[in-house]
């Protein structure tokens, strides 16, 4: 499924918000194509994005792919929105021939479920319309 994604640095963001930056030069990207992939973990941004976005990886993890294991990049704190719900998640670096994949972190960080049928994103049906997080209260 594929959905509208607005990505932007935090830092920017932040800077903004204390009036050290003007709104205007928040470092931004919508996507029109974010592919909705419940097989990936994180978000995951084409290098040229994150370049565009001018923030640069501060680590590297393993990562599998379709054509095997590589060395994926890890470019912390970006803002992300889609369809109206945002999160502040870390990134993962795809070639620039991948489109901007929206894994099952992101999804639940905005809680989002996949309705398969219909092809679409929906609020959580078990948090009657609220948008939440969920944690264990194991005290």
């Amino acid at each position: 499924m594929i959905v509208t994604a607005k990505i932007e640095n935090i830092h920017d963001v932040l800077q903004s918000q204390t009036g050290q930056l003007p709104p205007e030069e928040i470092r931004t990207v919508t996507v029109d194509d974010a592919l909705v992939d419940t097989g990936t973990t994180a978000l995951c941004l084409p290098m040229k994005l994150i370049q565009q976005l001018g923030l640069r990886a501060v680590s590297r993890r393993q990562c599998g792919q379709l054509t095997g294991m590589s060395n994926g990049r890890n470019t912390p704190l970006f803002d992300s929105t889609i369809q109206g719900y945002d999160c502040t998640i870390d990134v993962y670096d795809v070639p620039d021939n991948c489109p901007v994949l929206v894994g099952q972190v992101p999804l639940e960080m905005m809680d989002w479920v996949v309705d398969l049928k219909n092809q679409k994103l929906i609020d959580n049906p078990a948090h009657g319309g609220e948008h939440m997080l969920e944690t264990t209260n194991r005290l």
